[in-house]
C-alpha cells in the first residue's frame, strides 16, 4: 500500500508498505525495521516471537531515553506481545504501543508530525506471493 508522506520537515516517515517492504524516504527497505525520526535501521524480528530475542530485543530496549512512545507493528494483525517482553519494556522505561504494522505505520507518521519522541519497531507484511 502506497501512503502519502506527511509534511514532517527532516523527520523521516514511512511513505508505503507491503510484500515485505518499506519504502522510507524514497528508499525501498526490505524486511523488518525499526524508525526513529532521524534513522531507519533493520530490525532482525520476523514474527512476534522474535521480538523477546537477544538484538530484536535489545534494539528497543536500547531507545530508552530516547524516544517517549515505542510502537510495535506485529503483521498484518495485532499479537500480544508476550509477558516477558512486556515487562523488559515496561522496565526499561518505554510507553509501548502494539497494533498492526499498517496501523503503527500510520500512527507513527502522525506522531513525528507532531513532533513527538517516537519509534516504530514493524514486522514485514508478507510477500503478496506467499
Amino acid at each position: 500500500m502506497e501512503m502519502k508522506p506527511l509534511a514532517a520537515g527532516e523527520r523521516l516517515t514511512v511513505d508505503g508498505y507491503g510484500s515485505g517492504t518499506f519504502k522510507v524516504a524514497g528508499t525501498q527497505v526490505r524486511g523488518s525495521m525499526l524508525i526513529r525520526g532521524d534513522r531507519y535501521d533493520p530490525w532482525p524480528a520476523r514474527d512476534v516471537a522474535d521480538v523477546a530475542e537477544g538484538e530484536a530485543i535489545g534494539a528497543l530496549t536500547g531507545l530508552a531515553g530516547e524516544i517517549d512512545i515505542l510502537l510495535v507493528g506485529t503483521g498484518t494483525r495485532t499479537v500480544l506481545l508476550g509477558p516477558s517482553t512486556r515487562k523488559a519494556l515496561r522496565e526499561a522505561g518505554l510507553g509501548v504501543e502494539v497494533m498492526s504494522t499498517p496501523a503503527a505505520c500510520r500512527t507513527y507518521n502522525v506522531l513525528v508530525a507532531e513532533g513527538r519522541r517516537v519509534a516504530a519497531a514493524v514486522l514485514a507484511m508478507p510477500d503478496d506471493d506467499g
